[in-house]
């Protein structure tokens, strides 16, 4: 497997600031989810999610996800060019993450709705 660039480790080598550094706004894991958990890979699938992601920052998300390697791009219409976005194997190695947080949240915090996930 291969790994991401020690460059995205920005404070220090701990793994936990340096996952952080690559996840830690309120709209990446989101994508992630949608991608991995939820089978969205299109543009207008994230910004019909209920969480409401800017378009903007939507974009600036896809592309940081891609420059660090954790989603890839692929080209499905030439003019005007679309994409859809999948899951690298880093990007996959989120998914147990995303669903022990979700399991955790149901757990712990009243009113919490658990999806059901695919796979």
């Amino acid at each position: 497997m291969e790994k991401l660039d020690a460059s995205l480790a920005k404070r220090s080598h701990c793994p936990i600031a340096t996952t952080l550094d690559v996840l830690g706004d309120k709209w990446t894991l989101l994508i992630i989810r949608d991608i991995g958990l939820f089978d969205k890979h299109k543009n207008k699938d994230f910004q019909e999610a209920e969480e409401g992601i800017p378009t903007n920052i939507l974009a600036n998300r896809l592309k940081e996800l891609v420059s660090n390697g954790l989603v890839e791009k692929r080209l499905y219409q030439n003019n005007p060019p679309r994409y859809d976005y999948y899951l690298t194997d880093a990007g996959r190695g989120l998914l147990p993450v995303l669903k022990s947080m979700a399991t955790w949240a149901d757990e712990f915090i009243d009113g919490v709705n658990i999806p059901k996930f695919d796979g």
